[in-house]
């Protein structure tokens, strides 16, 4: 499958690493090709640069945000919370319409520095705004609860025994978001809270999960629901 992946940070690499080695055609989408390739500056965790670990994959291809969303058949935003809207109207509504949207983004706002409050919250979520400015897209949030290595592969942790969630408005398109989660990335437990309005609830769950991260001194955790 020819899957489009927008964001070209640590989320964006660690899924499309794992999809182009299990076979799927990828293209990774930021907004300026040159720019992204030029810059020679570690990220703030100290991972190589963008075109150093391009190098390393060299099957994943590199375009535009509305290159790679043209290409994709199932999409993933993995930008920045509030880089997101203006990064999928850079991908052009027309090559966004009647596709999946798998939306990992969250919330987040550092402007008063750390720990990060939300921008969005309680009465909407970022899922239902790039809905409600995209509605032709299938937007499924999900993966947004914990860290990248843990999203491509569970089983690192407690042998998958913890919790994934998925919300959305297409119940086909939800469908088949669970199927690839656990086809793709082996995901045993999956939990489908309902339409878009959902999605409050899981980026509500990040001011914690931070928290929980400097507690514990990693970020290798996730929920897991007992009952």
């Amino acid at each position: 499958m020819n899957i489009g992946i927008l964001g070209t940070g640590g989320v964006g690499q660690t899924i499309a690493a794992k999809l182009a080695d299990i076979g799927h055609a990828v293209m990774i989408g930021t907004r300026d090709v040159s720019a992204t390739l030029a810059n020679t500056t570690a990220d703030r965790y100290g991972n190589p640069p963008f075109g150093a670990w391009l190098q390393a994959h060299n099957t994943i291809r590199l375009g535009t945000f509305a290159e790679t969303a043209a290409f994709g058949e199932v999409l993933f935003n993995a930008t920045v919370g509030f880089g997101s809207i203006p990064a999928l109207e850079a991908a052009g509504e027309s090559n966004l319409a009647g596709k999946i949207l798998i939306d990992i983004s969250n919330p987040l706002d550092f402007s008063q520095g750390m720990p990060p409050s939300l921008f969005v919250s309680n009465t909407d979520s970022l899922a239902e705004q790039i809905q409600r400015r995209f509605p032709s897209a299938k937007v499924v949030k999900t993966l947004n609860t914990l860290t990248a290595p843990l999203m491509v592969n569970p089983a690192v942790l407690a042998d998958g025994d913890h919790d994934l969630f998925v919300s959305g408005n297409d119940a086909g398109a939800k469908a088949a978001v669970i199927g690839y989660l656990r086809d793709w990335f082996g995901w045993k437990r999956i939990t489908d809270l309902g339409d878009i309005t959902t999605a409050r609830g899981t980026e509500m769950l990040l001011p914690i999960w931070i928290r929980l991260m400097g507690t514990l001194g990693t970020g290798m955790f996730n929920f897991k629901i007992v009952r």
